[in-house]
Order: C-alpha cells, then structure tokens, then sequence
C-alpha cells in the first residue's frame, strides 16, 4: 500500500463515490412528468414519443461520434426536441437546459452524500482536489452544490463539458494538469474498477476503490 504522506492530490468519481444515487430513466412516470411541464412552456410532445426521441437522438449522436468513448450533451438532446416540437416560439438552447433539470428531478428516486465519502472530503481539506466524472454538468453540479461537496473541490470535470468520457485516459490527464501535479503524486478513488482503478494505474496514478478508502483513509 502507498504512503498518504507523500500523496499530494486527489482525484475523485462522483456517483456511487461521494453520492448515493438512484435515477430511472426507463419509467413513463419521468416522461409523463417532463411532458406536462413542456407544455406550459409551448411545447406538445406525447410522453411514449418523448421517451422514445430522448433515446433516439442520443443514439444517434454516440454513432455519428469518432470518440471510443462519446458522451452527449442532454441538454441539446432535449433542445433539439424542443425546437421539433414547439407550438410557439421560444428559447429552445435555454428550454433544452431547464428541461433537462425537471427531467432529472423526475427520474430521481434516491440521492444523498455517502457519509464515510464525506469525512474523507473533510479530512484531507489540505489535498487539491478534482472531480472527474462521467455526468452531464447541467444538473451535476447543481446536484454537487445542494448537497454541499462542490466547495471540497478545486477542479471540477464533467465528461459532457469535453464530450468523452471514463475510461478514456485523456479525461484523467486534464485532471492531472488542472492539478499540475505528476501521475505519482495523485490518488483517484471510485467505485468503478475500469474506470477509476485500472486507468488511473495505467496512467502511473495510485487508486482505491472507494470502499477500501473508506478503510485506509479514516483509520
């Protein structure tokens, strides 16, 4: 096992690593929701073809993507179905945004910080910090801000800000030059092996899985 004392950064995931999350985005009641909202702001849109446009358009633009590993934008996802199908005229770019929120707190079902997650945050106040995960920074953060973790970071990257995402090694070496810091000095903790161990390894990183941190960092 490494030293802690000679780690001089942190890289963490976000979901299932400092959040506890549960979204269904399979479940009509979620495009029922976002269907009925839409329509106070002009645009009619049936909740099976909603559901069925939202999966759709992200399919397509993963196919048309030249990334091994693409990652969408919701959204524009949801913009694009809002200028399809709008009765007035409106914002679509600003009503893409808004509905990607309502469609989030639709779907959600569950969320709250891990509490062991948290102490490691408060612990380690004097490490530089980046979160690097594989989420869509339109309602990620605000997600980050309500549960008070966003203020524990210096560096905050959202695979839909550079359109990729985990494994894909370059989002980790964006991280390590935010923190310009070498692949040895910086330890990333997550909840996905492929993602946050093996990677990160292969980068020169050292890594836990967030479980064994909770273990190794709060003895």
């Amino acid at each position: 096992m490494f030293e802690i004392s000679k780690i001089k950064g942190m890289i963490f995931d976000l979901y299932g690593t400092l959040i506890d999350i549960q979204t269904d985005e399979n479940d009509f009641y979620t495009y029922n929701t976002v269907s009925k909202w839409l329509q106070y702001k002009g645009v009619k849109i049936d909740p099976e073809i909603l559901k069925s446009e939202y999966h759709s358009k992200i399919k397509d633009r993963i196919e048309a993507s030249k990334e091994q590993y693409p990652e969408i934008r919701v959204e524009e996802i949801f913009a694009e179905i809002c200028s399809e199908n709008a009765i007035w005229k409106s914002d679509t770019t600003y009503l893409g945004i808004e509905t990607s929120k309502v469609f989030r707190s639709a779907s959600l079902r569950r969320m709250r910080p891990f509490q062991e997650s948290l102490k490691i945050l408060k612990k380690y106040t004097n490490i530089p910090k980046c979160l690097v995960s594989n989420g869509q920074r339109v309602f990620s953060e605000k997600e980050l801000r309500f549960l008070g973790l966003y203020e524990f970071f210096d560096h905050v990257i959202f695979s839909s800000d550079i359109r990729y995402k985990k494994p894909d090694h370059r989002i980790f070496n964006i991280a390590l030059d935010r923190l310009d810091l070498k692949p040895g000095e910086v330890l990333s903790i997550g909840d996905t092996v492929e993602n946050d161990i093996i990677v990160p390894q292969e980068i020169g990183m050292e890594a836990l899985h967030i479980y064994d941190a909770w273990k190794f960092l709060l003895d």
